[in-house]
């Protein structure tokens, strides 16, 4: 064992040494840094090879070896590797960040401290509609002169809310009330340190072009100018095999088989319930709808259009 010890040496990666404590700047004024971090690819295939013994057979290839763990799901080797960031983000963008309950998290407190005197605001050109038929995104971008209206609007609101927060500290008023009229679009600050496993597990979720803008900002800066430096080998099968994938279901996989005859294929999602109509046709279905999405990225005919 002694013999062994003495072997290890730390696992380090000199591209994410060069920026390491380094803000990258995300939104107008958020930004995300690393603080420090244990772990490489190294330390993967170190933890996934402890399960072959010594004297055993070891697979030849590092990389051969992170793309089998990812492309066959054996999360464990990557919960070697921790990462501690520390990050300015909105608000109401971090609600949604705190949501991820698989990281160890200490917040900026406005109860002890002053709150940051920054808010994210909104250009002219960067205002969104509602999505017609996702009630939770939104849609394309609105016009200008109205996002103009709006900016300007929005700096009036930014300016009195940090007066009115101001005027109470000045009064007295305790920090911890004081605040409680702040608009989400205030920054926070935090300490987010979590294992790669679920740091990819995050960046799936929130790099989706489903998510919000704001946190699929953070996200792409997280994956893109950190992982990508971080543990390169497994961002490249993260992207491979999870990210610009496609996974299908039993049933999806059903009508797949019977698409050389379309009817079959018709009647089984019929069978399914995917193909309900009313007096203007289909029925909107959302398992339908992210099939047929599948079918036309592969270039393939959806059977009953």
């Amino acid at each position: 064992m002694a013999e062994q010890a003495e072997r290890l040496t730390r696992l380090g990666s000199p591209e994410l040494d060069a920026i390491l404590g380094q803000p990258l700047k995300v939104l107008d004024d958020g930004f995300i840094r690393v603080v420090d971090y244990m772990g490489t690819d190294a330390s993967i295939v170190q933890a996934a090879r402890v399960s072959y013994g010594i004297g055993t057979k070891k697979v030849n290839e590092d990389r051969g070896l992170i793309r089998y763990l990812l492309r066959h799901r054996h999360t464990t080797p990557f919960e070697m590797c921790e990462i501690k960031f520390h990050v300015r983000v909105p608000m109401d963008c971090w609600r949604q960040w705190i949501r991820h309950r698989t990281a160890n998290v200490n917040e900026y407190s406005t109860r002890y401290s002053v709150a940051i005197d920054s808010a994210q605001s909104t250009l002219p050109g960067e205002w969104r509609a509602q999505a017609a038929e996702n009630r939770q995104g939104s849609g394309g971008f609105l016009d200008a002169s109205l996002g103009a209206e709006m900016t300007r609007r929005e700096m009036e609101l930014l300016k009195l809310t940090r007066e009115v927060y101001e005027e109470r500290l000045a009064k007295g008023i305790a920090r911890e009330q004081a605040r409680k009229d702040l608009p989400l679009s205030t920054y926070t600050e935090a300490y987010w340190k979590c294992d790669l496993h679920n740091l990819l597990h995050f960046v799936s979720l929130r790099m989706d072009s489903h998510a919000q803008k704001e946190i699929r900002d953070y996200a792409i800066v997280l994956g893109e100018q950190v992982l990508a430096k971080w543990c390169p080998l497994t961002w490249e099968a993260f992207m491979d095999y999870h990210f610009n994938a496609e996974h299908f279901s039993r049933l999806e996989l059903e009508v797949m088989a019977a698409l050389s005859t379309p009817g079959d294929a018709a009647k089984l999602a019929e069978k399914f319930g995917w193909l309900n109509r009313d007096e203007k046709g289909l029925k909107r279905h959302r398992e339908r709808q992210e099939f047929e999405a599948k079918l036309r990225t592969l270039n393939m005919p959806i059977p009953w259009k």
